[in-house]
């Protein structure tokens, strides 16, 4: 695990709920991330954990479940 997603590792109930329902409406990855960024967020790949930040700085929200990266 990378030192951003050592520090950032638990998540809002809330958020995940709402990453949750924009993957199920999407039809693809590229089109969750593409509705993500309308919130938003955007999903960045660190040596392998997928990390939810804030656009437009990247700051870290939190690292993904392993179910949705």
């Amino acid at each position: 695990m990378t030192m951003l997603a050592q520090q950032v590792t638990t998540m809002d109930d809330g958020i995940l709920s709402l990453l949750r329902e924009e993957r199920r409406k999407a039809l693809s990855t590229r089109e969750w991330q593409f509705r993500l960024r309308g919130y938003g967020l955007a999903v960045q790949d660190e040596d392998g954990a997928k990390i939810l930040t804030r656009l437009p700085r990247g700051e870290a929200i939190g690292v993904l479940p392993a179910d949705m990266a």
